[in-house]
């Protein structure tokens, strides 16, 4: 009997993982990230600048903002339990210049980070 008495907490806890699986299942249907991972779309780069003047694509810095598309469950931290992921589906995140696995879905690029290697995330 006292295996039952920890159910209803555990199944809070399934119930809200559930809810935020299916949240990135909307954003995202035709992939979700393992583990600690993070899908990100880059935003798109300036063309133009304020003044006017169009930017060649080669001139273009490599855009380090993204939008989080799907997140992973979380990972496993050194006592064994899941620590969750540190953004979620929808937040902008400072991305690294160099690094993340290309991922090509529906003709659109995503990138593929994982949590500790995202740099920050934008606050309103």
């Amino acid at each position: 009997m006292a295996e039952l008495s920890g159910l209803p907490s555990i199944c809070l806890c399934l119930q809200e993982f559930l809810m935020q699986s299916e949240l990135a299942g909307k954003a995202f249907r035709k992939f979700l990230p393992l583990f600690d991972r993070v899908l990100v779309e880059r935003c798109a780069a300036e063309t133009v600048t304020k003044g006017g003047i169009m930017i060649p694509e080669k001139s273009q810095g490599k855009v380090l903002q993204a939008t989080v598309v799907a997140v992973g469950s979380g990972g496993r931290g050194k006592n064994g339990e899941i620590q969750p992921v540190s953004v979620k589906v929808g937040e902008k995140v400072l991305l690294p210049e160099y690094g993340g696995t290309k991922i090509v879905l529906e003709d659109k690029d995503y990138y593929l980070f994982r949590d500790g290697d995202i740099l920050g995330k934008y606050v309103d």
